[in-house]
């Protein structure tokens, strides 16, 4: 009885070592479908177009599938021609002033051939933000705005861009040349020890106006800064741009918001096709994926600095362990410790009563120089 019952396990288990991995089949149709994102902005403020190509569920994303050397022209009834710049990795840009009282049609012709022409598109005059703010919660920091809808503009769609400063734990204002065997002082373009991250938000943030009394939008949730985030750890800023769209484009982002809740983000492989108002020309019927909406942006600025919501203590997981080395490096060893830059000098050591300091304390590079995660160029609409 015992053979039998470790036969059968063993037959088992072979069963179970034969298995393939499960590949749904997938229809062709769904594959190397063009998307169309962006939201041209009719007054002139550059906007940009993106271009890109479906994945797979089983990819990871539309990284390697960015649509570049596309032709793209935004054209009016009178068949004047508005061309987009490209910015490389699948990015247009649109900066044109045009009359909001025309009718437009966009223009996309792609490398292998193939072209594209959207429905028609008339501006959407977006009204202004009334007023944005912060307000410190258990959690953090919450900014809102105000606005309000009118009879042509109900809808609306935000989007935002964050900057922010930050230092990196230990500041050098000194540096080895290699060429001379020396430490000497930083010029003032070379410091490491003030730096700005960019980032744009991937949230799709939806409203109605019509919801509300007399379509008053007030204090609508724009983001939240949880504790501990490096992005209030000194100043920050944040730029919203209110969009009017239209209810096609609300149907259009609803999918897709729902799809990048069940995947992640807006830029993860979509698990259907969505539609829009593109369409190609050579075959109607063949799929696209694309809302492109075109009217006034709106924006507004807000900073905040680390003295309006102290205490702020940030957590920053890429100095998790920095210190400073408690060893000195004497000048005869500056080039085996600095030659290659893995370690930057900090802290200079002087003899009691020396003016000339025998040697440095030091850190790693990525706890010191703050360019290995931002800039050290301050954007030009920075306000210290």
């Amino acid at each position: 009885m015992r053979h039998i019952l470790f036969f059968g396990i063993v037959f088992l288990g072979l069963l179970a070592s034969c298995r393939e991995p499960f590949e749904p089949e997938i229809d062709p149709v769904d594959l190397d479908v063009l998307v169309v994102e962006g939201y041209l902005d009719s007054e002139g403020i550059p906007s940009e177009l993106s271009l890109s190509l479906t994945s797979t569920i089983q990819s990871d994303g539309f990284t390697n599938n960015l649509v570049n050397g596309a032709i793209i022209y935004l054209e009016n009834a009178a068949g004047d021609r508005f061309p987009l710049t490209e910015l490389g990795g699948g990015k247009y840009e649109f900066a044109h002033d045009i009359d909001e009282g025309g009718v437009y049609r966009l223009r996309i012709f792609l490398q292998n051939g193939a072209s594209y022409t959207s429905e028609e598109l008339r501006p959407i005059i977006t009204p202004d933000i009334i007023d944005v703010g912060f307000d410190k919660n258990e959690d953090g920091v919450e900014i809102f705005l105000t606005t309000q809808g009118d009879e042509n503009a109900d809808d609306f769609l935000w989007t935002y861009e964050e900057t922010w400063s930050f230092r990196p734990p230990f500041i050098s204002l000194d540096k080895y040349v290699p060429e001379t065997q020396q430490i000497v002082p930083r010029s003032e373009e070379e410091r490491v020890d003030l730096c700005y991250i960019s980032r744009r938000n991937s949230d799709l943030l939806l409203e109605t106006s019509s919801r509300f009394e007399d379509q008053f939008v007030f204090r609508q949730a724009i983001r939240q800064i949880n504790k501990g985030d490096e992005r209030l750890s000194l100043r920050y800023s944040i730029l919203i741009s209110q969009k009017a769209i239209s209810k096609d484009d609300v149907e259009f982002w609803e999918i897709l918001k729902e799809n990048s809740d069940d995947l992640g983000s807006i830029f993860s492989p979509l698990p259907s096709i969505i539609g829009g108002n593109i369409t190609q020309d050579q075959n109607p019927d063949a799929p696209v994926i694309g809302q492109v909406s075109l009217g006034v942006v709106k924006q507004k600025r807000l900073f905040i600095d680390i003295r309006e919501v102290a205490p702020w203590r940030a957590e920053v997981e890429e100095y998790f362990g920095c210190i400073t080395e408690p060893d000195t490096v004497l000048v005869a060893n500056y080039d085996q410790y600095f030659r290659n830059g893995g370690n930057i000098p900090t802290t200079p050591v002087f003899l009691e009563n020396g003016f000339v300091p025998i040697g440095y304390r030091y850190s790693r590079a990525s706890c010191v120089d703050c360019t290995r995660r931002g800039t050290n160029v301050k954007p030009d609409f920075w306000e210290d």
